[in-house]
């Protein structure tokens, strides 16, 4: 499996490789845009260029995932929202395609007013239209819905939600699911134990099909199985603990996956120095792997 966290693209997408690099990473995820803001500057011609550069000069670096922008909601009865969150959504998978980026993450979103069902029909009709009118300009992106911790009228809590998502939006195989292992255990699955871990991807199999997941966000979880708590911790500290991790590390199906942290890259210490927490974090999920 391959590691890493959120790295930042201040100045230019193209200089997170150097950060990449410092943050000792395998892999990475990256927002293309303010990650709290609809509006965003097109990408240049000079922005993809020094971009496509600096991965080949960083060819080790595989693969760099995309974080949609938090404001999406596709799930909402408000037309005008709706149709604000498709295209900033479309907009996001573009730019992604422009720059090469294979992985484009996004939350499905909350129904509000509405109804499970109805959101769901909204998330599933803005993935059929995205897929048809990104057809040309982005083949290779595969879009990920992300599992969910639950909360309140937010979708993806359920595996079911997924499922009936993606197959009410034609099945795809561009529709993949992004696993949240803390989103996942605030919502009530259990991943931390061997045998835990093993019902959880069954059921997930069961109902979404395994083959969906294409990456992961590895975050421990401040609080406990099934509250619908989303507030993530660093590695081994919060309520999943090192051996939850242990589980996905060791599991072969995952082998050529990605996985990025979105934990808080720094802390002071007890001596108030600061404590770069992602080659901290990094190397804990490391230590985890079983050495034959």
């Amino acid at each position: 499996m391959r590691l890493g966290t959120h790295i930042s693209t201040a100045g230019g997408a193209y200089r997170s490789f150097a950060r990449a690099r410092e943050a000792g990473c395998d892999s990475f995820l990256i927002f293309t845009k303010s990650n709290r803001q609809w509006a965003a500057k097109a990408l240049s011609e000079d922005d993809v260029a020094a971009y496509v550069s600096a991965v080949s000069e960083h060819a080790d670096i595989c693969p760099v995932a995309v974080h949609a922008a938090y404001l999406i909601n596709v799930a909402s009865p408000d037309p005008a929202l709706w149709e604000r969150s498709y295209q900033a959504l479309k907009d996001e998978v573009e730019r992604a395609a422009a720059l090469g980026i294979e992985l484009v993450t996004f939350h499905p979103g909350s129904f509000m007013g509405s109804s499970e069902e109805e959101g769901q029909d909204a998330i599933a009709r803005a993935l059929r239209r995205l897929l048809d009118e990104t057809a040309g300009s982005a083949p290779n992106v595969v879009i990920c819905l992300e599992t969910m911790a639950g909360q309140g009228t937010n979708l993806g809590g359920k595996f079911e939600h997924l499922a009936t998502i993606i197959a009410r939006a034609g099945g795809s195989d561009r529709l993949g699911v992004c696993f949240d292992t803390c989103h996942v255990f605030a919502a009530g699955y259990d991943i931390r134990t061997p045998e835990a871990y093993a019902a959880t991807m069954a059921e997930f199999d069961r109902v979404v099909g395994l083959e969906r997941i294409r990456c992961f966000h590895f975050n421990d979880s401040k609080f406990g199985l099934g509250t619908g708590k989303d507030r993530h911790e660093h590695i081994g500290r919060g309520q999943i603990g090192l051996s939850g991790f242990a589980n996905f590390l060791n599991d072969p199906r995952w082998a050529d996956h990605c996985a990025h942290l979105e934990t808080p890259p720094t802390e002071d210490g007890d001596d108030g120095a600061t404590v770069d927490m992602n080659l901290a974090n990094l190397a804990a999920l490391r230590e985890l792997r079983i050495r034959n």
